[in-house]
């Protein structure tokens, strides 16, 4: 697939069937992910990958941390139910990736950039999947950024979970995407120009 065909084409596949993906093919999404620019090479992220039951410690700090803004008006059955669903979301998916920003002690690492280059890492881990026929999904959210969440993966004080990447086979069509014209988002500079 021609990577300006891949850039245009994926698309977030939030549906995808319960079929296993051989180790092989998750190694060829994190071989691509460690590809992305990194400012001084400090190659600033970490992947968990779970599958099976190893996705259920996800489902149960999701539960956990959803359970802590629950109203308390309601029943025993309703809150019951929330938190099962909570507890479930792993499970839509046969793999998810958590990605975590570790930053670099080096002296000279930025930490923006150190968290723009595991962003970029996804980026390339979405293309992958979406040249290998997979569909996938990052799915962020503030329970990514709470400290159970940390806590889960063993992240040190100044790691971040960057999100979870949700693979699978699709399960769904192939949306269709658009995009503000890049001419409604470009500025050429071409002469001398006051900005202020």
């Amino acid at each position: 697939m021609d990577i300006l065909e891949a850039i245009r084409g994926r698309r977030s596949i939030g549906k995808v069937k319960p079929d296993p993906i051989d180790r092989e093919t998750i190694g060829k999404l994190l071989e691509a992910a460690v590809w992305a620019p990194n400012h001084h090479h400090t190659e600033p992220w970490k992947f968990f990958v779970l599958t099976g039951e190893g996705r259920r410690p996800l489902g149960r700090t999701l539960a956990e941390i959803a359970a802590e803004k629950l109203d308390p008006s309601l029943t025993a059955e309703e809150r019951e139910a929330l938190l099962k669903k909570e507890e479930d979301k792993p499970f839509r998916a046969p793999v998810i990736i958590a990605v975590a920003v570790t930053p670099s002690d080096d002296p000279k690492a930025i930490p923006i950039e150190e968290t723009a280059a595991v962003h970029a890492a996804v980026q390339n881990m979405l293309l992958a999947a979406h040249a290998l026929g997979l569909g996938a999904i990052w799915r962020t959210g503030q329970p990514a950024y709470h400290p159970k969440m940390k806590r889960l993966f063993g992240l040190r004080p100044q790691d971040e979970v960057a999100g979870f990447v949700y693979v699978g086979y699709p399960d769904m069509p192939h949306p269709s995407g658009r995009r503000t014209p890049v001419s409604e988002k470009t500025v050429w500079i071409e002469a001398d120009r006051d900005y202020a």
